[in-house]
């Protein structure tokens, strides 16, 4: 456990520090011809926090930030969590009806909006919205509403940090919504730090000369650490982009920016493999010293064509939204393909039963695990957080089992697995049986039942360009899956699809799945 003094405000160990103990002169964000050092991070922050208490935010009071990636939203939510308000990044990307329940939600007495979102929360009439008192812009100037920079070049650079205790509320995040509407998981000024001492540097090893460029946006608890607080903690440079990520994009901006630590998700790393250079030669990654991946599993497949391509191991690992950032890792040199790693130390996890107690290594169970970053509660869903929260323990959702090494491997939620045949059948194990065939770029897994009502799996499946999607496929891959994992695992059903049906943050919806499949049967 990370010892901290009880009066501590996060925002002065990630913004202030380095300008104190002399770093203020190196660069802390760039973005597209940005360059902004850690003297300038710590000035606008200040100007931020400063505009914030004009505009009447006081302490505890939450903020709403729906921005893109970009300097002005680390200005923002340190701004915010400097003054000792609470700074909720959401998805600058939703409609009018989120943002109505998320404004409400959090209470926020301040909206600060991206130029693309204001549109949608425009449409809200204000006796809709009970408690916001005012939107901030950021972008060009409109009319309407006030505009940040313009408030920020009247704000004093100078601010004097609330002196809130390392338990206080910091920062709210909403999950993603994989299984349901999104819950907001209530964060403390010390859980950064917790989890940059454990992951960034325990065993990332990030440092001052890294370079950080994540896939996964800032809003999302996986990219505000590793686009945001991570290399803020370790005097590192963030790379940040407010564009929407594309392969071309991505590899655009590896190539120009050189970053030395690689974040995505297993579904970018699907449409990276899945492109190619219109001049037929191979995208420069050589800066990258370590690829990360988290959000889902990586299956085995994807990291082996991943490394055999670009020389790279992608380090898997297992965080949430509740956790904050990872508790399970693969480390440098010790990478099990498909599997999410062991434990980081300082962490722990346990696998149990249904009663609670842990099973043998081997057996499929619940995932628990014990992280002093995890959450409080969710806000205002008190039966939620009781059924969720034991404890220390974080009850994840997760069905894992662990091999005699340590190393913990993916089962699928606790709803996705189902019996056939009377035995338990996991829909990550037939998803990575079908990815590894060269055909198949991602592939989804759900229950359905025959015609004599018995369950069976039915795969959902996004093939590879080159591959034409037809019944002889079809068959080649039911093969294929029957050769790998025997006859009860393989697919009685393969539908092809464009793409899978995947939350903001590039997660499987499961459940819309089932939903589709159980409407084209009642229309039947």
């Amino acid at each position: 456990m990370i010892k901290l003094p009880e009066t501590f405000n996060v925002a002065s160990i990630m913004v202030d520090r380095h300008v104190v103990e002399g770093r203020g002169a190196r660069i802390a964000i760039e973005c597209g011809d940005q360059r902004v050092a850690y003297r300038d991070l710590l000035e606008s922050t200040n100007r931020v926090g400063n505009v914030l208490r004009r505009l009447g935010v006081d302490l505890e009071q939450r903020v709403l930030l729906a921005l893109l990636d970009g300097p002005e939203f680390l200005y923002c939510l340190f701004g915010a969590i400097k003054i000792g308000a609470v700074a909720v990044p959401v998805n600058p990307w939703l409609r009018a009806q989120d943002y109505e329940y998320l404004l409400n939600d959090t209470r926020a007495r301040v909206a600060i909006v991206s130029e693309a979102t204001l549109p949608e929360i425009q449409q809200l009439s204000r006796d809709r919205l009970r408690y916001l008192k005012e939107i901030v812009q950021v972008g060009k100037t409109n009319t309407e509403v006030v505009n940040l920079n313009e408030l920020m070049k009247t704000a004093s650079p100078e601010l004097h940090t609330e002196p809130t205790c390392k338990d206080d509320m910091a920062f709210w995040l909403y999950s993603s919504g994989s299984t349901g509407a999104p819950k907001g998981c209530v964060h403390l000024h010390h859980d950064m730090v917790v989890c940059s001492e454990a992951y960034a540097k325990g065993i990332l090893r990030m440092n001052e000369s890294d370079r950080c460029y994540s896939v996964a946006r800032l809003f999302f608890a996986y990219g505000l650490g590793n686009a945001g607080y991570f290399p803020l903690y370790c005097g590192a440079t963030t790379i940040l982009s407010p564009a929407r990520p594309t392969p071309v994009g991505i590899f655009a901006d590896i190539e120009r920016y050189r970053p030395t630590l690689f974040f995505s998700v297993p579904t970018n790393y699907a449409a990276l493999l899945a492109s190619q250079r219109e001049d037929g030669k191979e995208f420069d990654l050589s800066s990258i010293r370590h690829a990360i991946s988290a959000g889902e599993s990586l299956p085995a497949a994807l990291f082996e064509r991943f490394k055999q391509r670009f020389g790279i191991e992608i380090l898997d690992a297992w965080g949430s939204t509740e956790t904050l950032q990872m508790v399970l890792a693969n480390s440098p040199g010790q990478v099990r393909p498909g599997s999410s790693g062991k434990v980081i130390p300082g962490y722990e996890a346990k696998i149990v039963n249904e009663e609670g107690i842990p099973v043998a290594k081997g057996e499929i169970g619940h995932l628990l695990v014990k992280a002093d970053s995890t959450c409080t509660s969710y806000w205002n869903q008190h039966e939620k957080s009781k059924a969720t929260f034991e404890g220390a323990w974080f009850r994840t959702g997760d069905e894992y089992y662990q091999d005699p090494d340590g190393y913990f491997w993916y089962a699928g939620r606790a709803d996705d697995l189902f019996k056939v045949n009377g035995r338990w059948l996991s829909p990550a194990q037939v998803e990575s049986a079908l990815i590894a065939h060269p055909a198949v770029r991602e592939a989804a897994v759900i229950a359905r039942e025959d015609a004599s009502g018995l369950t069976k799996p039915a795969a959902y499946v996004v093939v590879n360009p080159e591959f034409p999607p037809n019944e002889h496929l079809v068959r080649t891959l039911q093969e294929w899956v029957t050769d790998r994992l025997g006859a009860y695992k393989r697919p009685r059903w393969i539908e092809f699809l464009p793409e899978l049906p995947k939350t903001a943050t590039g997660k499987l919806q499961r459940f819309k799945l089932r939903e589709w499949q159980a409407q084209r049967q009642a229309d039947r």
